[in-house]
């Protein structure tokens, strides 16, 4: 009787690790024998650097360090994807693929774009607001009244009427037909007017003469007799209001004139030819 335990067959058929193991194995005695390959393509090297990612991505996803075993494995994971992804360069496989290609270029524009970067300060980014003032501009707040009346049943008498009444001092709230909509608007940006009545309302109570009842307006609703109250134009807002937009904005105009910069000097060094009939 044998003093060592039979090994479990059946177990071990069932070790990832063994796969990965088999795969490596497979590859290399197939390789070897198809192609010549060279010293540098088949010595791995793994980097402190690459172990503290393996670590980080696993923490990451498990919220825990990986034990010695789990560890094990990880690095022979690594192992099996770079063994695989270095006998499939040298099939060729990354050529003609539109998605390595796809992959590739990503991250080629995004070095592209990091190159250079410095941090910019309140006096860089208000001199971006002030050059780009249409992406910053506050739109103009505006106060008023209106008195809605349905267009489809309303006869316009009784509109002219309602606005006779309303020149003469009448109280717009005892007037026109219910609805929704306020009957006073406080201090509202002219965008948000533009959301509630329609694009053309908003353009029109812009317009409008302050202190003077007008219309009919059309909106998107129905008809509107309107008395601007109060209106503020259009400003700038000072840097410490909008810093965080005029970062963004700053930044990623920043990383689009970069990546294109890297590609102007790029493209110097190329030749293009092109043999084919153009149309």
């Amino acid at each position: 009787m044998s003093r060592f335990p039979k090994p479990n067959v059946k177990a071990l058929a069932r070790e990832p690790l063994l796969h990965f193991l088999l795969i490596g194995l497979a590859l290399f005695a197939f390789y070897d024998r198809v192609s010549p390959g060279d010293s540098d393509s088949r010595r791995i090297v793994i980097s402190q650097s690459q172990v503290d990612d393996i670590v980080h991505q696993y923490q990451s996803t498990w919220t825990r360090s990986p034990t010695p075993a789990e560890m094990r494995g990880l690095i022979e994971t690594f192992v099996h994807n770079e063994i695989v992804y270095r006998e499939g360069l040298s099939m060729g496989l990354d050529k003609d693929d539109d998605v390595i290609k796809r992959r590739i270029r990503q991250k080629y524009e995004l070095i592209a774009e990091e190159e250079n970067f410095a941090q910019p300060g309140d006096a860089d980014l208000d001199t971006y607001l002030k050059a780009h003032p249409a992406v910053f501009l506050r739109p103009a707040v505006i106060t008023f009244d209106q008195v809605y009346f349905d267009a489809t049943t309303t006869d316009p008498s009784t509109v002219r009427s309602v606005r006779t009444a309303l020149e003469k001092g009448a109280n717009p709230a005892t007037l026109g037909d219910p609805s929704m909509l306020p009957r006073h608007v406080a201090k509202s940006g002219i965008d948000i007017v533009a959301r509630d009545f329609g694009e053309d309302f908003g353009k029109q109570v812009a317009a409008a003469p302050i202190g003077v009842w007008v219309g009919p307006l059309m909106s998107g609703v129905g008809l509107h007799l309107v008395r601007v109250n109060a209106r503020t134009p259009p400003y700038l807002p000072p840097i410490g209001q909008v810093r965080a937009a005029v970062e963004r904005e700053a930044e990623s105009d920043r990383r689009s004139r970069s990546s294109l910069d890297d590609y102007r000097k790029a493209r110097a060094g190329y030749e293009v030819v092109i043999k084919a009939r153009m149309p």
